[in-house]
């Protein structure tokens, strides 16, 4: 499970940095995209606290199709 935890920990890393480019877009063009990523992020974020694994896989594929 640790495997799956960190590879779920890399990719809230990496749309961490995303979401901060979608913050700096000018007249919250970038809206969209920081709700979606907002909430991929809050989701892997309960799914590594309910220790549930299928949703963990659940997430960890819902933040690796952000862009």
């Amino acid at each position: 499970m640790s495997n799956l935890i960190e590879g779920i920990q890399k990719e809230q890393a990496r749309c961490r940095e995303l979401l901060k480019q979608y913050e700096a877009i000018p007249i919250r063009s970038g809206f969209f995209g920081i709700t979606v990523i907002g909430a991929s992020l809050e989701r892997a974020d309960k799914a590594i606290a309910s220790g549930d694994v299928v949703e963990m896989l659940a997430a960890y594929k819902d933040l690796k199709d952000r862009e």
